[in-house]
């Protein structure tokens, strides 16, 4: 008796195994070609599974990397001109390159850029990976595994897809639509089912002492406050506001709380948390500011910026002296960074301790 309710047992414990096996989210990808026309912004999920932005369809796919497998001693990525070497590896002048955005694999370390081959009609979307060596491959998307989704009502254009993240089991998809109140933050769950036309958002802009509703999220990450997933995202010019992913639901018209003014005529382009000597700090990259390092000290119980300010306000920060002509930043682990950074002689990859 003792011996067929052990066999049971096992058997109980085969099938639930194999059945949270066939429910890992990268067996909901199925095999085909992507017709990406367009490789924009990029975020990981989980299994490997890298998201991205197609802005010219309004479409967003989940390509299954294969890069499954933790990469033993690390290795600190730093290419110089690799604007140049992906040229080359691709058979093209690097001229005719155009990378879009940097997405590390939390789970190998290896780098992938998304990029555009080529202009006009010619170009064509191209997946880089570069590994933690340095080495560049393309991601081969004949016969890989894939998943698609198309956004409602999405803009035309690149300010369709402006930045994506992934957060227990949402991807949360930034962008503008065709709609009145044009900003939208869409929560998107995965594996890929119904997609809706996601939620309207409105902040306060202080440094243009007004309600805006179609100003676009240029960048964005995902911070716990409290336990709670938020959205973090910077404007141009330069708000950066947050937004409960629980409230982001369809149909829905949000306001953010404007968190901190960090200075007008700039653009940010991309931002990272990270913790450094028991603080939580947001890495920010602009075109005009340098690189910000912000203290989250506050963030919980700031009520918002609500009146007209010139300047500064809100959460504190200090620019990182040193890092000019930096693009693009992604946490490689919990203690450095790579970076894509514009030089004289084009684009290096490089990996810093993170500040």
């Amino acid at each position: 008796m003792r011996c067929t309710l052990s066999l049971l047992a096992l058997a109980g414990l085969l099938f639930v195994a194999g059945a949270a096996s066939a429910d890992a989210p990268v067996d909901s990808l199925k095999s085909g070609t992507p017709e990406i026309k367009s490789a924009g912004p990029l975020t990981f999920g989980p299994d490997g599974i890298l998201f991205v932005g197609d802005t010219t369809a309004g479409a967003i796919f989940a390509l299954d990397t294969g890069d499954h497998t933790p990469t033993s001693g690390g290795g600190k990525p730093s290419v110089e001109g690799i604007d140049g070497k992906i040229a080359s590896t691709l058979g093209i002048e690097a001229s005719q390159l155009l990378v879009n955005d940097l997405a590390v694999n939390p789970i190998s370390g290896n780098c992938y850029l998304s990029v555009t081959r080529g202009k006009g009609a010619d170009a064509k979307a191209v997946i880089v990976k570069v590994d933690r060596t340095g080495k560049i491959s393309e991601l081969g998307l004949q016969n890989i595994r894939f998943g698609q989704a198309a956004l409602p009502n999405a803009a035309k254009g690149a300010t369709s897809i402006t930045s994506l993240g992934y957060t227990k089991g949402r991807l949360i998809v930034a962008g503008l639509s065709t709609e009145q109140f044009a900003s939208k933050l869409r929560s998107i769950p995965f594996p890929f089912s119904a997609v809706d036309k996601g939620a309207s958002v409105e902040i306060y802009h202080g440094n243009h002492g007004k309600f805006e509703t179609a100003s676009p999220v240029r960048t964005f990450t995902i911070y716990d406050i409290a336990g709670e997933a938020n959205v973090l995202a910077g404007y141009t010019c330069t708000p950066l506001v947050r937004f409960p992913v629980s409230q982001l639901k369809p149909g829905e018209k949000i306001v953010g709380t404007t968190i901190a003014e960090l200075g007008n005529q700039n653009v940010p382009l991309d931002i990272v948390p990270y913790t450094k000597d028991g603080k939580d700090y947001l890495l920010i990259a602009n075109n005009k500011r340098g690189v910000m390092k912000v203290s989250t000290e506050g963030i919980a119980t700031a009520e918002g910026i609500t009146k007209r300010v010139g300047g500064v306000a809100g959460l504190k920060y200090e620019t990182i002296k040193g890092l000019e002509g930096v693009l693009q930043v992604a946490k490689l682990d919990n203690d450095k960074a790579v970076l894509l950074v514009k030089a004289a002689s084009g684009l290096n990859l490089t990996t810093i301790d993170l500040p």
